[in-house]
């Protein structure tokens, strides 16, 4: 499917985000709903995308409020399973600044059915990670999503060790129309290649991208289109940082709105780094606080 025939039929599609919900655990104490799919799902469904959320919560108490939290959102629910396996939980831990995660193993959410899966819309954007595919359940689930003919994939790449390696990522990236990634991850999936143009060539050589976005942590982002074109945006402004926690989600969550509203890429751009920039300045990475969307749904062209 070429870029052209996506933006002609932007205005139909409806984002399905799959993959993996639980709690970032944080030293203070404190627990935030988070995952990086669901955080850009909840991201969308604020800016008023109800995305079709598929992911598993345990019968927990902790899967009790993930389902209170969607339908108080008014997130659309028939895609969130429940599996005899516990809801999933992060421990966060910070290293000059930078977050470091303890994924727990066997949680819901690598138990995805593929029998559970929710009638699809008939036209999707299908956005998903890595991460999520590390189990053989929920890897299959994904495969039957991602089989269907014509379906328009976003994958966002989230290298967490040791759940990936070098044989298993190229078949998730296959098909991929829009693929977001950064630089150190970057260079862990094309280490044959010593320097980033290189890195960039080679994957627009071996996928069938029409957008490549690498994000540059304080440096912004760049992004490269299949006809050659590049865009770089960096942070308008510094935030006071309480956590990076999400902040790539962020981003992401924006990136898909854009795509989905039609927006040039360099306005997208720039309004994802706005958004990214100030979640930032939240503990963890989702809010339930829906003045925190105002201000960027009364300057951005949402309707």
């Amino acid at each position: 499917m070429t870029d052209h025939h996506i933006s002609a039929s932007r205005e139909l599609l409806r984002p399905v985000i799959f993959g993996e919900v639980l709690f970032d655990r944080f030293p203070d104490g404190s627990a935030v709903l988070g995952g990086a799919p669901f955080n850009v799902a909840w991201h969308l469904q604020a800016f008023g995308m109800q995305p079709l959320f598929i992911s598993s919560v345990g019968a927990d108490p902790l899967g009790d409020q993930v389902r209170s939290a969607m339908q108080a959102w008014g997130m659309d629910m028939a895609g969130l399973q429940t599996s005899a396996y516990p809801t999933g939980a992060v421990d966060v831990r910070f290293h000059n600044g930078e977050p470091h995660y303890n994924i727990v193993p066997d949680s819901a959410w690598d138990f995805i059915e593929a029998g559970k899966l929710p009638e699809l819309p008939a036209n999707t954007l299908l956005y998903h990670g890595s991460l999520a595919l590390r189990q053989p359940v929920s890897h299959n689930a994904w495969g039957q999503l991602q089989q269907r003919s014509g379906t328009p994939r976003f994958i966002d790449i989230n290298l967490r060790a040791p759940w990936w390696s070098t044989e298993t990522i190229g078949p998730i990236l296959a098909g991929a129309q829009w693929l977001k990634i950064n630089a150190d991850e970057l260079a862990e999936i094309v280490p044959q290649h010593s320097d980033t143009d290189s890195r960039i060539r080679h994957l627009f050589a071996t996928l069938p991208l029409a957008w490549l976005i690498i994000t540059l942590g304080e440096a912004g982002a760049l992004t490269v289109s299949s006809t050659g074109e590049r865009l770089q945006v960096k942070p308008e402004r510094v935030t006071q940082v309480v956590d990076t926690v999400g902040a790539g989600d962020s981003f992401s969550s924006v990136l898909l709105l854009g795509l989905l509203k039609g927006w040039p890429m360099e306005a997208t751009l720039r309004r994802a780094q706005q958004f990214a920039s100030a979640v930032v300045g939240l503990r963890g990475a989702t809010t339930q606080n829906r003045d925190f969307y105002q201000p960027f749904i009364e300057n951005w062209p949402l309707a």
